[in-house]
Parts: C-alpha cells; sequence; structure tokens
C-alpha cells in the first residue's frame, strides 16, 4: 500500500511539474509576442487627439484628419521622429482622455481652466484664436459684454469657450440656447432664433464664405493663442514637449513653417468676466 502511494505522489508531482513548466513557456511567450506591440504602441507612436473645428482642424469626408493644424502637426511629429496617430473625438472627451493619459497631445487652446495641472502647454504658440459675438447685420455690435443681458445667446454643443460656458450657464441676465454645430448655429441666428452666436472666428468666416447672404457681422469678445497641450498622465509628456518643440524650430530655421509668436496678453473686450480672462 506504501509503495502505491509512494508511486501515485510521484506521479502527481511529475504532472505538477510539467504543468508549471508548460505555465512558465506559456507566460514566456505571452512576454515575447508582447514586446512588439509595447514597442510600437509607447516607443514610436504618438495618439493625437483631434476634433470638430473647421478649418483648423476636423474630420474630412473620408473619415480622415485634416485642417492647417492637423497638418502641421503632422509635420513636427514627423520631423521629432515619431509616427502621429490621430483619434476623433469630441471636446469633451478629448479633455478627458489627455486627464487619463489615454491620448499623448491635443492641438487646442491654451489656458483651458478644466485642464490646469493636467497637461503642458507648448512653448511653441502658432497662431492667436479669436472667439467673436456673431450678430445680424442690423443688430448692435458689441463694445462690452454687459450687452448680451437680457439677450439670448446661442452656444454650441461641446465648446467650453475656455470656461465661459460655465459663467454663462450660472448667470440670471442671460438666456441661453444650444446649437449642434457652428452651422446650425449661424442658420439658428440667421432665423432670429437668438440675438449673438458665440463661435470662433475661423470656422464661421469658413461658414459666411459660403454662404454670404446670410449678412452676419461679428464683434471680438477675446483673443486666446493655440498650443500643443501635452498629457501629465503621460511620463514622457516633458520629453515630447521638449522634442516637439525643437522639432518646430528645425522646421523654421528650413524656413517651412511660420515663426514663433510671442506669447502675451490678447484682447478682452470691456466687461468680460474677469476670472475667465
Amino acid at each position: 500500500m506504501q509503495k502505491i502511494w509512494r508511486s501515485h505522489c510521484a506521479s502527481v508531482s511529475i504532472r505538477h511539474f510539467f504543468a508549471r513548466r508548460v505555465i512558465v513557456f506559456a507566460l514566456w511567450g505571452l512576454v515575447v509576442l508582447a514586446k512588439p506591440v509595447l514597442a510600437d504602441t509607447g516607443g514610436n507612436a504618438v495618439r493625437i487627439g483631434y476634433t470638430e473645428f473647421p478649418p483648423i482642424e476636423y474630420q474630412n469626408e473620408q473619415g480622415q484628419p485634416a485642417g492647417y493644424f492637423i497638418e502641421l502637426t503632422r509635420k513636427v511629429v514627423e520631423e521629432a521622429g515619431y509616427e502621429p496617430e490621430f483619434i476623433y473625438l469630441p471636446i469633451s472627451r478629448a479633455y478627458l482622455y489627455l486627464k487619463s493619459g489615454a491620448i499623448d497631445l491635443f492641438p487646442g487652446l491654451s489656458g483651458v481652466p478644466v485642464l490646469q495641472g493636467e497637461v503642458l502647454e507648448s512653448w511653441v504658440n502658432v497662431y492667436p484664436v479669436k472667439l467673436y459675438a456673431w450678430h445680424l447685420e442690423d443688430s448692435t455690435p458689441l463694445t462690452h459684454f454687459d450687452q448680451l443681458e437680457g439677450k439670448t445667446v446661442i452656444v454650441i454643443n461641446g465648446y467650453t469657450y475656455g470656461g465661459l460656458l460655465s459663467w454663462l450657464e450660472k448667470s440670471d441676465r442671460i438666456r441661453l440656447t444650444e446649437a449642434p454645430n457652428n452651422r446650425a448655429a449661424l442658420e439658428m441666428l440667421r432665423l432670429k432664433r437668438g440675438d449673438y452666436v458665440l463661435d470662433y472666428l475661423e470656422p464661421a468666416e469658413e461658414i459666411l464664405r459660403q454662404q454670404p447672404t446670410h449678412r452676419i457681422r461679428g464683434s471680438e469678445l477675446r483673443s486666446r493663442y493655440s498650443a500643443w497641450l501635452y498629457s501629465l498622465a503621460s511620463p514622457r509628456a516633458s520629453l515630447l514637449r521638449e522634442e516637439l518643440d525643437d522639432a518646430y524650430l528645425r522646421l523654421l530655421s528650413r524656413g517651412e513653417v511660420a515663426p514663433v509668436r510671442e506669447f502675451k496678453a490678447g484682447f478682452v473686450i470691456p466687461g468680460f468676466p474677469e476670472e475667465h480672462r
């Protein structure tokens, strides 16, 4: 009986030994197979979020990233030796992905309140972006922010206007109505479903060039600066910023990109909420 028991134990031990060996080899195989994947995603590729903000950045009819900020980003990333991987996102999700590190960078605007402490901004500033209050030709242009009191202001779904939207939502002196996109916002204005539309200069001008009969004019509210925003949730945020800024300066030395603009205080209409200047 003891011999049978010892034989059984030896058999079990051998089976456990080979089972452990199989598990070890299987895990080793998974590590080997995973290495190229980790190298591709964590090494050379840069995940870049972008949103609908034509003609600066947008998704074209073929579903591809387009716009002059996109093309500039592609050029700078490739000059730095990386492979750009563009991911189309609504603006709110782009901010969420920056906070979580799901994307490495986002070509957007500097000084976004909800991203304070979450991103590094590029040192390189390419161009200013201007926020306007658009109105019908026979309406009064804005010279002071207080002129919005008692008015209906059309805002665009997904836009935070650098935090200004939260201030407007809390105001009991300004009525808000929402449009699904830039084009719909201007159409609502034309149909007098609101007194003013808040939209940035470039997207609105692009639409108005195609529809010159709208007779819509604009009053500048404030100007901000473009920047590349790097996710601080990524361990290589500082490295990417330095390498891409250096890449931009190399392109500049060859005359392939526009000169770097100096960061300075932009235009702000009188009466603009102090906390969102």
